[in-house]
């Protein structure tokens, strides 16, 4: 189709005439302008104003309807609040914390008011569903009870009473669900603007009832915020006192591991420390003090032996000087040096006594250096323990510290199970303290929200509210006029006006046949067009024919117009009786005219001449009659017509034969018009190939009836066969309609001409 439209524009633009939605001006200016045509719309709703008319009444009337049968229902509303203060009776926190101040969750919670388990809970608190209001069931049992009783009956005892408890069940369950819907479609909840208010709104056909659900809807929320931090703290409750026997075992199973470890490991301790540090710290106190006594006891024997080796007889020395042996030695030779000094000065140095008395003085002395010698090897004796308790200590010492590296690496898992039995006891610490609050808390929760004002009982129905319907239903009704007007231009393929023609198809419009009924006297009415064109040859539809007439002549400027195709896309387009009308008052004019009747299917000019010839246009082509024989006169106008005989229907392809193209080439040497009536283009094949040989071929459409794509259809097909299509013609117009279609057809100015034409 789209190909059609850019020839036909093409060849529109060729003639210098306006193609398709450009006009005359060109541009984009020119489309906006037809876009926002205010004449045309106007005139769009001017022919509609009965549909338009129609459809606002009976919106209006039905709006009245259900205002007027509209049960009167009562609304009440209760206000609640998200309550930002909370009171701090305990200093612990909550287990299910308290909702934040955020418009999120002021809008959660009109969503948690609208939720259906609160509505359940409502239905169930006030038995709304024995309320015939609400449960449209009541004294109806419905087809499920219906059918549940019916097998009853047929069947009695045969049914099992388990499926028949299922089904009642089933039946109940349904019957809430019901319940539950009319009234979630009763209750209205909204936020106060950008407050923290909530109202809570119910309707129903009792005031003091609307009143108590709507009362009931803010219980039961507030109710349902203190089940659910109940809830949360009992269950918080368990699942700690449950977490705190797992966590005492675990406690315990961590202190035994660190203990068994202990042991088995010989990490035992005492006052902080493990028993071998202990050991080796008393190993290094005791080592240093053999050290300390080695070192004393080696320098006293260093020392005596250092002053023996310097020539001293040993009484000098510091163990000597300390004998009490020594002591007593040296008293004994003091005394017995006395004597011998007293004896050598008596009795010579050769006196026995004097020999006894050195003799014992010797004695003493060699007892003397004897006892040091004693003493020095005591010392040497000390000396030797000292060191072998030195290396005793040293080596026990090495031993301990041995023990305590084996005990440090096994300290590292020790440590390890320590820090995991630390964890455990700070875990079972922290679960033992959250217990302890959470049980004191329990039973002291808080609701979220509050109620700022109950409902109270309304004294004024708020619904049907009568002005706002009827407001609204005017509104609907004129809305509803303007969709029907809109739909039903959508629908409305036809084409009214030359605009539409040149715009919807880009053709011409060579002109408009009036519906006799349209433009007749009331008295010619019952005239038939061909008649009445010969009987009032200047009224207005004779002057539509020479119009169409005109413009089919001239429609090819610089080519003569002689052999005229006649045709349409859909049969009943008036094609026929545009065909005899545009023969006559061509003849009339005094021209020679032939009307050639290439329908072979229906024959409608024998019908509307009112000849039933012998001899027609198939004898013609079969040789069988000559064309002065098959040629009629039409002695009203003078017209020529070459009909077609009756029973003259032929299979073969007699329009495209050398015998109709020799018809046309004599016709066009006898004749000033040759016109020929075809068949529709779509149902017939004859008429492309009539159309090809044609100076110009003319697409009739009837008025507001053949469809826009049926049209361009056509138009393709003759587009492909060759042929030159003139123009498109619309037959039957309503002039008087007409008028009322548009701005700038020249049907809109039918009531301002019309008294020009004679009656």
């Amino acid at each position: 189709m789209n190909q059609i439209f850019d020839a036909r524009s093409a060849q529109a633009g060729s003639r210098g005439e306006p193609s398709g939605e450009w006009g005359e001006g060109g541009g984009w200016s020119a489309s906006l302008g037809q876009a926002i045509d205010l004449h045309r719309l106007i005139a769009v709703f001017r022919r509609r104003l009965k549909l338009f008319l129609a459809v606002a009444i009976l919106v209006m009337v039905a709006t009245i309807v259900v205002t007027v049968q509209a049960t009167p229902l009562y609304t009440a509303t209760a206000n609640l609040m998200i309550d930002t203060r909370k009171a701090q009776v305990v200093d612990s926190a909550a287990v299910l914390s308290g909702l934040s101040a955020d418009s999120s969750v002021v809008d959660t919670e009109v969503e948690i008011l609208k939720s259906r388990q609160l509505a359940e809970r409502v239905v169930d608190t006030l038995k709304l569903q024995d309320d015939p209001e609400f449960n449209n069931a009541l004294g109806n049992p419905g087809p499920i009870k219906s059918v549940i009783g019916g097998i009853g009956v047929l069947f009695g005892a045969a049914a099992p009473d388990a499926a028949r408890d299922r089904l009642d069940a089933v039946a109940a369950q349904k019957e809430k669900e019901q319940v539950v819907d009319a009234v979630l479609k009763r209750l209205s909840i909204r936020r106060a603007g950008l407050t923290y208010v909530m109202n809570v709104g119910f309707a129903s056909e009792d005031p003091a009832k609307a009143a108590r659900i709507a009362n009931t809807f803010a219980d039961r929320y507030l109710l349902e915020q203190l089940e659910a931090k109940f809830d949360a703290t009992r269950q918080a409750n368990v699942w700690l006192n449950d977490r705190l026997g797992e966590l005492r075992v675990e406690v315990q199973q961590a202190d035994a591991a660190v203990a068994q470890y202990r042991a088995a490991n010989n990490l035992l301790s005492s006052q902080g420390a493990t028993l071998t540090e202990q050991e080796i710290s008393t190993y290094n106190q005791q080592l240093a003090t053999v050290r300390a006594q080695q070192a004393e006891e080696e320098a006293r024997l260093r020392t005596a032996r250092g002053q023996l080796a310097a020539g001293s007889t040993g009484e000098d020395v510091g163990e000597a000087l300390g004998s009490q042996v020594v002591q007593q030695l040296r008293a004994r030779r003091a005394e017995v040096s006395g004597r011998v000094a007293d004896l050598s000065s008596r009795y010579g140095p050769r006196h026995p006594d004097m020999l006894r008395a050195q003799r014992e003085l010797a004695d003493i002395d060699s007892q003397i250096q004897a006892e040091i010698q004693r003493i020095i090897s005591n010392l040497e004796a000390r000396v030797q323990v000292a060191r072998e308790r030195t290396s005793s200590m040293a080596s026990s010492l090495g031993g301990a510290r041995g023990t305590l590296a084996a005990n440090n690496a096994a300290g590292v898992r020790l440590s390890e199970l320590e820090r995991n039995a630390q964890s455990v006891q700070t875990l079972y610490q922290s679960f033992l303290d959250r217990f302890k609050e959470t049980s004191a808390s329990e039973g002291i929760e808080q609701s979220d929200a509050r109620v700022v004002s109950r409902a109270k009982i309304p004294t004024k129905p708020s619904s049907p509210n009568i002005p706002l319907n009827l407001a609204l239903g005017f509104v609907l009704a004129i809305g509803g006029g303007l969709a029907g007007v809109v739909l039903a231009e959508m629908l409305d393929s036809g084409l009214t006006t030359a605009e539409d023609v040149e715009r919807k198809l880009g053709l011409p419009n060579l002109g408009s046949v009036p519906m006799m009924s349209s433009v007749a006297d009331p008295v010619d009415r019952d005239e038939t067009p061909v008649d009445y064109v010969l009987k009032k040859p200047l009224s207005g539809f004779a002057e539509s024919v020479r119009a169409l007439r005109a413009s089919i002549l001239y429609s090819r400027v610089g080519k003569q117009t002689k052999v005229i195709t006649l045709t349409s896309a859909l049969p009943a387009e008036g094609k026929t009786t545009t065909s005899v009308c545009l023969a006559r008052v061509a003849a009339q004019s005094g021209a020679r005219v032939v009307l050639v009747d290439c329908d072979l299917r229906r024959r409608n000019v024998n019908r509307l001449l009112g000849v039933e010839p012998e001899k027609g246009l198939i004898e013609v082509l079969n040789r069988s009659a000559t064309l002065d024989q098959a040629l009629l006169l039409d002695e009203p106008s003078g017209a020529y017509v070459l009909p077609l005989a009756k029973n003259s229907f032929t299979p073969k392809d007699v329009f495209g034969s050398e015998a109709m193209t020799q018809l046309i080439a004599t016709l066009r040497e006898s004749f000033d018009l040759v016109i020929l009536d075809t068949a529709p283009v779509l149902a017939v094949a004859d008429t492309r190939v009539l159309a090809s040989r044609s100076d110009a071929t003319v697409v009739l459409a009837r008025w507001r009836k053949t469809p826009e794509k049926a049209i361009a259809n056509a138009l393709k097909l003759l587009e492909q066969s060759g042929a030159h299509v003139s123009g498109l013609a619309l037959t039957q117009v309503d002039m008087n309609a007409q008028a009322r279609y548009g701005y700038g057809d020249s049907g809109y100015y039918y009531s301002e001409y019309k008294k020009y034409y004679a009656s």
